[in-house]
């Protein structure tokens, strides 16, 4: 499917966001696991997060959908079941590593796998823990899915400094320790989203600037009820268009404001961008409010490095995007993950970037531009990367004459519904 953005003179009206991504799955399967049935409300109704609804229910899980909630039967730690067939995690990264986590403590054996680009996405960085923790896991002599592991009787704890910042991994070495023997620790140097900690309750310290996060093993995840804020990533796109689009005023409602989560409205703030936080509450542990926002004036001059890339990994096609319009030099350095994500979206930034005939440096660990506040319409690709077929459309919406977004279809794998959003504006 090719998508048309047109140049505009203006946006208006209140957007909602699909629920966050990354609490979703996790909801998912905290709840799979909890000893009793869990609601959860808000689930994001996503691609990925249905990868990982389909993946549970093959593993034994009854998950029952109705209009605004889900019902999970948790099965509790081992009441889980050897699935009859090879998991397919679709597109999803996070079903992927995060249900490996899982799958690596049970007397069972599985496999799973997804599409070609998550088979072209790197395990090893989860293979390496798992294994240390007496995982039977195997995936390609490259490590990349799919992931075969097999039934063990039981893992073993261990302390395990992140050598990068990721949530996932950190989260998939934290749910294998729920069947170890002992205390797992995870222990980061640079933080990164906290969800599963806050979800499952578990306990944090800080040491000397390290963030520690310790699970018991068999500890027991009680039935709860989940209620799933609005993605902040999602948010981020109709955000910068609010800010790029000369006379517009938008609102988008029930976005999550996790703390390991806003770096993007920091980014935002930082470009001069008129951006407000109403309606801040707390639900289910999680902050929320309502993000309003006004055309602004923006202007770059800065480099994202280190720490900062990795609170932003997710934003940095959008605000690429924001800076390409923007006064001033705009940098991504350190960022080589960028390459393994759905896309090699440094490749992909840097290619569309130029097709709208902006001049940008290519590295192999980011790219570098000086901004400007025209750049032309052109026909870009999506690299089936739902990301950058957003990120594009929003810089549709500034560019000159007409933008075409080539198989805009993706964006259903985080955002179903966003080209509709994006027409109501």
């Amino acid at each position: 499917m090719t998508q048309t953005v047109i140049h505009s003179k203006g946006l208006r009206g209140t957007v909602s966001v699909p629920g966050d991504k990354s609490i979703s799955h996790r909801a998912l399967l905290f709840a799979a696991l909890a000893e009793g049935d869990c609601e959860i409300t808000g689930l994001s109704n996503a691609a990925d997060p249905k990868s990982t609804m389909e993946c549970l229910r093959a593993i034994g899980v009854d998950i029952v959908e109705r209009d605004g909630s889900v019902t999970v039967r948790g099965k509790g730690l081992r009441g889980l079941s050897a699935p009859s067939s090879v998991l397919d995690a679709g597109n999803s990264g996070t079903t992927i590593r995060l249900l490996a986590g899982i799958l690596s403590g049970q007397r069972f054996a599985s496999e799973i796998t997804g599409d070609a680009s998550l088979r072209s996405r790197p395990m090893k960085r989860i293979i390496e823990p798992l294994s240390k923790m007496g995982a039977n896991i195997r995936g390609t002599q490259t490590f990349h899915a799919p992931l075969t592991i097999q039934a063990v009787s039981k893992l073993r704890s261990i302390s395990y400094e992140m050598p990068v910042a990721s949530a996932q991994v950190k989260s998939a070495i934290l749910l294998a320790g729920l069947y170890a023997e002992g205390k797992t620790i995870v222990v980061e140097k640079l933080p990164s989203r906290d969800h599963t900690e806050r979800m499952l309750g578990l306990d944090v310290s800080n040491n000397s600037g390290e963030r520690i996060v310790a699970v018991e093993g068999g500890m027991k995840i009680v039935p709860r009820a989940f209620v799933v804020p609005g993605d902040i990533s999602a948010a981020a796109f109709f955000i910068a268009a609010g800010l790029l689009v000369p006379t517009t005023e938008v609102v988008i409602k029930n976005v999550g404001l996790n703390p390991t989560r806003t770096a993007v409205l920091d980014i935002f703030k930082q470009m001069g961008g008129k951006v407000e936080i109403t309606n801040k509450r707390i639900v289910a542990g999680e902050p929320l409010g309502d993000v309003a926002v006004r055309s602004s004036d923006l202007h770059t001059g800065f480099e994202l490095r280190g720490e900062r890339v990795a609170a932003l990994i997710d934003e940095i096609p959008i605000l690429a995007v924001t800076a390409a319009f923007s006064k001033g030099v705009f940098a991504v350095r350190e960022a080589k993950d960028l390459r393994a994500k759905e896309s090699d979206r440094i490749k992909t930034i840097v290619t569309n970037l130029r097709a709208m005939e902006l001049e940008v440096e290519e590295y192999e660990d980011g790219f570098a531009f000086v901004g400007r506040e025209n750049l032309r319409g052109a026909s870009v690709e999506s690299y089936h990367d739902h990301r950058i077929a957003m990120a594009f459309a929003i810089a549709g919406l500034r560019a000159t004459g007409e933008t075409k977004i080539q198989n805009a279809e993706c964006a259903d794998i985080s955002f179903p519904g966003f080209w509709d959003e994006l027409k109501k504006l």
